[in-house]
């Protein structure tokens, strides 16, 4: 096998050699209306006067049916090879073949004028497809057994898109730097997905390249990121940046718009919520992809974001039919393995993982500031830009009238950070908590609890403690009854602290005016010493029913005149020790 770049025309394996070359470069003028009437063009993409679309002067339905052809051959002749590991040298075979329009033993014929069809790192892309868990004839039969769909709509680089018609595959035709690029970063892109297959940058399928009328088309194919079954409501591509990032009145105007950062910034003020382990599992996988993108000093990349607004598409559903049904259509299971946006960023649901998602559609779970339920479509693309001279100078241009750093081409470590920074705290945001009903209602007990202290302490205490003096009273008296008066009944035993809060107010209320030397103050003096554990007790219990019960005692000055006189019948010689 001859290793060759990507412009390279070596051949390897089953290709054939330059005898073609002449067959090789004959025009596809009859492929190309276009070539002679009135052609609209968008860089290589054009439009000819049938209003077939064509790219490097080539039609669209050409295009496509070499593209299928030579996927066909390129996957059935690697099958017969055996499996391996996957060597250096192998990111740099290219094998290349050529497809004569009356066939030969080794191709088909067909209604096409002749091409030839190359297919870059063949055993390195198919590890990464097994790697993704997609089978060969699962890969065949997705590109090969129906026609690709062309998107119409697909955006200002001027490339073409095609789709495979179970929504498995997005094929991009490629500008030969960015196909060189892609070359190049193969060795590294292999060894982040042995490390981490959950991500969110382009999983690439498969490299190749159609060279038809003397013009290299080089095609990529990688994972579809928007089921065409989900009506997407909104979609954005977002890069972190300011300058110039609002959608153009022209793509406004399309059935399908794709709007921009400025854009997000007013129709989304509030951000997109998550819940917090999906933001967390989210901000995670931007953050090792940037790292693996500065790595590569690859910048200008883009998020995209679209919208499924489930609410909205009930009512549309209902609006429809006549009915309040809600939308029940699902796309078909996708073969490739982390190929959804859900599995990107958690990626453990076809490996023996457990994800709950209700049957989310392979979208992301997130709700709006109206609290809508919306399901997001996300992945970063546009990967294949590297930080060259001419990026170099077409930041230095744009700082030169514009803040530099509002720019979206920026060096690739300042361009990560703006991007991550932009994603994780403007674009998405977590679900607000709410305080529980029980932490409401404990907080409300509390507010109460203050209120009632704060608004009629003094009446509360003064109608307990006076509570309290009666009960001594009553023991008291029970103890003259007895004849030892020094002996009060024993209650359980309380609380030391409100024990001791009780006897300084028993103590302090009990006393008359008669001054602290009279006959009688010293007797009661005496007998609450002596008595003190069985008088506490008393007291704090006619407390504890006094705050329980909440019914309101006699007046303190009636209570302590009452007590004092009996205090002052107590002959002091009975409580002499």
């Amino acid at each position: 096998m001859a290793a060759a770049g990507p412009e390279s025309g070596g051949s390897s394996g089953s290709s054939v050699g330059l005898a073609g070359s002449g067959t090789f470069k004959k025009s596809l003028t009859s492929e190309m209306p276009g070539s002679s009437g009135h052609t609209i063009k968008k860089g290589h993409r054009g439009v000819d006067s049938t209003g077939e679309t064509t790219y490097k002067k080539t039609t669209s339905s050409a295009l496509k049916g070499a593209i299928q052809l030579g996927i066909t051959h390129t996957v059935g002749s690697l099958s017969t090879k055996p499996e391996r590991d996957v060597l250096m040298q192998d990111f740099y075979v290219v094998e290349s073949i050529f497809f004569p329009g009356e066939g030969s033993n080794l191709t088909p014929a067909h209604h096409y004028n002749d091409f030839r069809f190359k297919t870059y790192a063949p055993v390195a892309f198919r590890y990464f497809r097994e790697l993704f868990g997609i089978r060969p004839d699962d890969y065949l039969y997705s590109l090969c057994n129906e026609p690709l769909i062309e998107l119409f709509n697909s955006g200002a680089s001027g490339s073409i898109f095609y789709v495979s018609s179970d929504d498995e595959f997005i094929i991009k035709t490629v500008q030969h730097k960015e196909a060189e690029f892609l070359q190049k970063l193969l060795p590294g892109y292999y060894m982040n997905l042995n490390q981490n297959p959950r991500t969110l940058l382009p999983k690439f399928y498969g490299l190749y390249c159609v060279q038809a009328g003397g013009k290299n088309i080089r095609i990529v194919v990688m994972n579809n990121l928007l089921p065409r079954s989900v009506k997407m409501h909104l979609k954005y591509d977002l890069k972190g940046s300011t300058y110039k990032r609002r959608a153009s009145q022209k793509e406004r105007e399309k059935v399908f718009p794709t709007y921009k950062d400025l854009d997000f910034m007013q129709d989304i003020p509030d951000s997109l919520f998550l819940d917090s382990d999906m933001y967390n599992a989210l901000c995670k996988t931007l953050q090792r992809d940037c790292l693996v993108l500065q790595s590569f000093k690859i910048m200008d990349y883009s998020l995209l974001v679209a919208i499924h607004n489930m609410d909205q598409a009930q009512k549309e559903h209902a609006i429809a039919d006549g009915t309040s049904q809600a939308d029940t259509r699902r796309p078909a299971a996708q073969k490739a393995l982390y190929s959804t946006a859900m599995e990107s960023i958690q990626g453990e649901a076809r490996r023996g993982g457990t994800i709950e998602t209700d049957d989310q559609m392979g979208g992301i779970p997130a709700r709006n500031a109206k609290g809508e339920r919306l399901l997001l479509y996300i992945g970063i693309i546009d990967v294949l830009q590297s930080y060259r001279f001419i990026k170099k100078l077409e930041h230095s241009w744009k700082a030169l009238v514009h803040d530099g750093d509002t720019v979206s081409v920026h060096r690739p470590s300042f361009y990560a950070d703006r991007f991550l920074r932009f994603m994780c705290n403007t674009a998405f945001k977590k679900i607000p908590l709410r305080p529980s009903p029980s932490k409401k209602s404990r907080s409300g007990t509390t507010v109460q609890r203050r209120t009632g202290q704060s608004g009629a302490p003094i009446q509360a205490q003064l109608s307990c403690e006076t509570k309290a003096q009666v009960m001594t009273e009553a023991d008291v008296e029970q103890g003259s009854h007895l004849g030892r008066p020094d002996l009060l009944p024993r209650t359980p035993p309380v609380d030391e602290a409100n024990s001791d809060s009780i006897a300084t107010t028993l103590s302090t209320s009990s006393l008359g005016s008669g001054g602290l030397n009279s006959p009688a103050n010293r007797s009661i003096g005496t007998t609450a010493h002596n008595s003190e554990s069985s008088t506490e007790e008393v007291a704090s219990t006619a407390l504890s029913s006094c705050l329980y019960s909440g019914s309101p005692g006699p007046s303190l000055p009636e209570r302590t005149a009452e007590l004092k006189e009996q205090f002052e019948d107590l002959p002091e010689t009975e409580i002499s020790f």
